[in-house]
């Protein structure tokens, strides 16, 4: 045999001679370098070049070329998918909103928020050209100016006049306005640059809480729908008992604190983890920020990292600009940590509503924290610096960096155990400091005859009058000063814990008053304390924000001593201007019990229902020496009025019942 180029002739003679034969030819081959590869003459490999091929090789063919196919028309194959989820979705849809349209709203509603947000980005580049032409006239300075003038003053006039008849009827709420008036003027008296502060985006700022406040709080369909959203979200987290009771079991995950609250953070944590790797996270926090920059006028860097404190930690929104920190004023990171401290995260919040603190108050608090702290900032420590960030495009977040979502869910998860083991160890430590605070303070009161020294005591008449410019009546306004100065000076979570022991009290019909002592608060200092307490401002914060950022940028940490604390005194009236708004749209809704219906029955257990009945029935009867009792009001003349004032005499305590 003859050997040339590394090509082997079986038959050279018949080759040199060209003569034609089929069988002989096919037993030609090529000896290929090792590794090299060979294709057909439609490009399909054949091997690895070693030896002839087989038949075994040539039945693949029909599989390589259909997984080359479906390779070319992979978008294809997308498409066709897509339009067939679409639509079994649409016969879904229609199927559940003919059969029950009321049970379908939910679905309804959602259908529709995903369709705005799929349709929003084709109305942006089919109307924007058109709008931004339409734009035009009002870029000239004097139109702009005088536009400007004319807003605010509709909007001083609008407001004076709201207040006049809003507050003819509860004139308690023109305290919680001087309350915001009051917090304001103090944070203009601190302020690091008084010639320097936006007032644009102060005032903006406190009209955005205002008008998102009148929406929640005043308005059926906000109040509604965040009442709605609060439900859903206690059903949502009760999935939480499914994985803690298989892991701890049923005795411990109903009657164990830790076991109840903290594997809520866990499974919050993975929810999150999963919608920040689809996107989700990232949309909605950057459709906030673009409507706050371009409103307020603050810079994208400092306005995204506070709209993303509505739904992430103090230390996990920096995390969003990290890559600008380090080129930021010192005006744009107060705000970054004014944002964090005013703000709770999305993981935490499930953890309060475990304790039975109201869903809605706490969601609506938290956003209307977010346009209230950019205010705040700017007025607390003016940009005098040029910012680097001006632009209205805002700044893009990445995604996820999981490869699936399987990925995102398990990084979630064990990322939130770090979080809940820190909540747990917060609140042993505390708790146990908080005792022996309180024990020395009562032997140290003691000495000199004052008994029952606390620290609860103390903030109770220190902050007294600040509670009372929120809004809260004076008679509940010690134990709101109490959870306060826990909030501040200790952790929220405890404060929240305590607030949630005052709201089941109240639940569970316990008198008012026991021994002189006041038991509970109304539920209007419910939900002004609950705005008020929303915020991680407390000393313990100072540490982790400074770690948190410092770990991100070491070579600025002196410049962020210079504004931590100042960023934690701002973040603090926050809340509590927060809780002001709330203490001046708040009016109670639905109707009063009918006490005469209820009283009708045979009642066995104390609720609230019940103490506010009986109280009222106790108040409507008088004693006339030997006779019975008689009674005025809507018990008069009724038959059962004296077994109904005999069944009230077994819950509570009163003088009628002597």
């Amino acid at each position: 045999m003859e050997k040339a180029s590394g090509r082997e002739s079986i038959a050279p003679s018949t080759m040199e001679t060209g003569t034609e034969n089929p069988g002989l030819e096919l037993m030609e081959t090529e000896v290929e370098p090792e590794g090299s590869k060979r294709t057909d003459a439609q490009g399909y490999s054949l091997g690895d070049g070693l030896g002839p091929p087989t038949h075994q090789r040539r039945s693949q063919w029909p599989f390589t070329k259909a997984r080359s196919f479906c390779k070319t028309h992979t978008s294809l194959f997308k498409k066709i998918l897509l339009g067939l989820l679409c639509f079994a979705y649409a016969a879904y849809f229609l199927a559940a909103c003919i059969l029950n349209f009321q049970r379908a709203l939910a679905l309804f509603v959602i259908t529709c928020l995903v369709i705005f947000a799929l349709v929003l980005p084709f109305l942006k580049n089919l109307l924007g050209k058109k709008l931004t032409r339409g734009l035009k006239p009002f870029e000239n300075s004097r139109l702009k100016l005088w536009m400007k003038w004319v807003f605010a003053g509709a909007s001083l006039v609008g407001l004076i006049l709201w207040l006049a008849l809003d507050t003819a009827q509860r004139p308690e709420q023109l305290i919680s306005f001087a309350g915001i008036c009051m917090f304001i003027l103090i944070l203009f008296a601190c302020s690091k640059h008084h010639s320097a502060v936006s007032w644009r985006a102060v005032f903006w700022g406190l009209g955005l809480q205002f008008v998102f406040g009148i929406l929640v709080i005043r308005t059926d369909l906000g109040y509604n729908a965040f009442k709605w959203l609060g439900e859903q979200v206690q059903i949502f987290l009760n999935y939480t008992v499914a994985g803690s009771s298989f892991v701890f079991g049923d005795m411990l995950v109903k009657d164990v604190f830790a076991f109840q609250a903290l594997p809520i953070i866990i499974f919050f944590g993975c929810v999150m983890s999963i919608l920040y790797y689809l996107g989700l996270v990232q949309w909605v926090v950057q459709k906030v920020a673009w409507f706050l920059q371009i409103t307020m006028g603050t810079t994208a860097t400092e306005t995204l990292a506070v709209a993303g404190n509505i739904f992430v930690g103090m230390t996990e929104a920096p995390l969003l600009i990290r890559p600008y920190l380090a080129d930021m004023t010192l005006s744009e990171i107060h705000a970054v940590m004014t944002g964090g401290f005013a703000t709770i995260s999305g993981t935490v919040l499930g953890a309060f509503i475990s304790f039975g603190v109201d869903a809605s108050s706490l969601i609506s608090a938290s956003v209307m924290a977010a346009p209230c702290a950019l205010a705040l900032s700017k007025l607390a420590y003016p940009e005098v610096e040029e910012s680097k960030f001006k632009s209205e495009e805002g700044v893009k977040l990445p995604r996820g960096k999981e490869r699936n979502v399987l990925e995102a869910a398990s990084n979630g998860a064990t990322d939130a155990i770090g979080l809940a083991a820190n909540v747990a160890a917060n609140l042993v430590a505390f708790l146990a400091v908080l005792a022996f605070i309180n024990a020395a303070l009562s032997w140290l009161g003691e000495l000199v005859d004052i008994q029952g020294l606390t620290f609860q005591v103390i903030c109770s008449y220190i902050l007294r009058p600040m509670v009372f410019m929120m809004g809260v009546e004076w008679t509940d306004c010690p134990m709101v000063a109490e959870l306060v100065g826990i909030k501040f000076f200790t952790n929220e979570f405890v404060a929240y814990q305590q607030l949630s022991q005052y709201k089941n009290k109240r639940l569970s019909g316990v008198e008012e008053w026991i021994e002189g002592e006041k038991q509970w608060i109304s539920v209007r200092a419910e939900i002004i304390t609950t705005f008020s307490l929303c915020g991680f401002a407390n000393l313990s914060s100072i540490g982790i924000t400074l770690g948190g950022l410092t770990s991100i940028v070491p070579h600025r940490k002196s410049d962020l001593s210079k504004v931590v604390v100042r960023a934690l005194f701002t973040g603090a009236c926050v809340s509590l201007i927060s809780a002001c708004v709330a203490g001046i749209l708040y009016v109670p809704r639905g109707a009063e019990a009918d006490c005469v219906s209820f009283l009708n029955t045979s009642f066995t257990n104390r609720t609230y229902e019940t103490y506010v009945c009986c109280r009222g029935l106790f108040q409507s009867t008088s004693l006339n020496g030997t006779n019975p009792p008689s009674f005025s009001g809507p018990w008069e003349d009724k038959e059962f009025s004296a077994m109904a004032l005999s069944n009230c005499c077994g819950f509570y305590n009163n003088t009628i019942c002597a």
